[in-house]
């Protein structure tokens, strides 16, 4: 009897996986616009004041069209935010209702970091020739600080999923409650850097590219050319610092995760000397069609090359993560970055020697698809953490199965929100493509201000 009541009380294997794929596909779409709320004021900001500072009209130009679009963005980004904050409570219950007071310290003061980046937005975007150009710009600073502060704490929420502590387990009940130790946990410093770098990363490459596909498209004034070289130059300094993070991150999953990174190599059985994979496939409990470089996981992992590495094996079969999954997202997302690093070489090159092939095609097309590979590298490293964590929603503690919400009917919220997600879509990009056929300031480049080279 007691058997038949946990089954009552347990979700079906189909409402469990539409929950999961609900709150995947929310944060999948949601993290790309945080990233902008994140990066995009700063690099408005350092627009705007290299336009007052040089009286160039251009940059003043392109800070208006792009605090216009971040406006766009952070309106979307609320309603993406307030329909995750929602899926949290509808979703899993179990976790919210066990460990909210753990984690709700960073949740709360997400809500105030929201406040001020959406008071001083409002003031930002009404402020244009309304206020003096100091206060103006001092007007954004808020807005920079709201939005990392903002991250940091969802992040670090993230992080305590992945190593809990700031608490106690008393016979199934949460005691001892520590909030500060739960939010400033192990994992929070790497995940939090490691985001915020891609935020840059994403930002700056996404917008560069929008312009790159302008000038190969013959359009090389210097409108043109600002806005491709300082979004691409601040992606291109982001890209080799977060080589040096992902090796933090690395380091770290290898200490507190190693079934996450056994799951991210494909790695069954433990050993010394461990190997690196490069692609592969899990059939069976083995990593097949794999080219492995021998002793590198051990020497990446814990900077010797004849460190022993914990192998799936070592766990329940009921505890390996979706293999294939991780261990190819992990793959896409190192493969994206280091195509990224190296056209951030290429162009830190050309920007030394040979200026004059800023406008050649082949690095011009380079840069545009840095864009897209930005997204896809940032997607595949949240599918990375995420993922790698089950079959765990706690690490260690709580089971995803055990915090999904037990009513019947899941799949239909699935149905409704990839509905209402391609709704706001195909809004967001309408308007922001309205807004680029837009002029936003008064004053706009003359003909005799334009500077024209021609695209090789």
């Amino acid at each position: 009897m007691d058997h038949l009541s946990f089954l009552a009380e347990a979700a079906t294997p189909g409402d469990l996986a539409a929950a999961r794929t609900q709150m995947a596909f929310s944060l999948g779409w949601h993290i790309i616009i945080a990233s902008f709320g994140v990066a995009m004021p700063a690099i408005t900001l350092f627009m705007e004041w290299r336009g007052y500072r040089t009286g160039d009209v251009n940059y003043r130009l392109l800070a208006r069209r792009w605090a216009r679009a971040m406006g766009v963005l952070f309106a979307v980004g609320a309603v993406s935010g307030t329909i995750l904050s929602f899926e949290m409570g509808l979703l899993w219950p179990g976790l919210m209702g066990t460990y909210g007071q753990v984690i709700g310290l960073p949740f709360t003061l997400e809500g105030f970091a929201f406040f001020v980046e959406a008071i001083f937005l409002g003031i930002y975007l009404y402020g244009w020739d309304r206020l003096p150009p100091r206060v103006h710009l001092l007007s954004a600073i808020p807005i920079l600080i709201a939005g990392i502060v903002g991250t940091l704490c969802v992040v670090a929420a993230n992080a305590w999923m992945n190593q809990p502590q700031g608490f106690d387990l008393v016979e199934g009940k949460v005691v001892g409650v520590n909030p500060w130790q739960a939010m400033f946990n192990p994992a929070t410093g790497p995940q939090s850097v490691h985001m915020l770098v891609a935020a840059f990363m994403v930002t700056g490459f996404c917008i560069a590219s929008v312009y790159a596909v302008g000038m190969l498209r013959g359009r090389t004034d210097r409108y043109h050319r600002l806005g491709f070289l300082v979004p691409f130059t601040v992606a291109a300094i982001m890209a080799p610092i977060q080589v040096g993070v992902g090796d933090w991150a690395a380091h770290y999953v290898a200490e507190y995760q190693p079934v996450k990174l056994a799951a991210m190599e494909g790695l069954y059985e433990t050993q010394r000397g461990a190997p690196l994979h490069l692609g592969g496939v899990a059939v069976n409990g083995e990593l097949r069609y794999a080219i492995e470089i021998p002793n590198a996981l051990s020497l990446l992992a814990h900077w010797n090359p004849n460190a022993e590495i914990m192998g799936l094996n070592a766990v329940p079969a009921d505890q390996h993560p979706p293999v294939n999954v991780v261990h190819w997202a992990f793959q896409i997302m190192v493969a994206a970055g280091f195509a990224m690093l190296g056209v951030a070489l290429v162009f830190a090159i050309i920007w030394k020697w040979r200026r004059r092939w800023l406008t050649n095609r082949w690095f011009l097309r380079a840069a545009a698809i840095c864009g897209p590979a930005a997204v896809i590298a940032l997607e595949a490293g949240w599918t990375t953490t995420e993922v790698g964590r089950q079959p765990w929603v706690v690490y260690g503690i709580l089971r995803t199965q055990d915090a999904v919400n037990t009513a019947p009917g899941l799949r239909v919220g699935l149905v409704v929100i990839l509905l209402v997600y391609t709704v706001l879509t195909v809004a967001t990009v309408f308007v922001l493509r309205w807004l680029a056929r837009d002029k936003p300031v008064p004053v706009a480049p003359q003909e005799s201000d334009v500077e024209t080279f021609p695209v090789p």
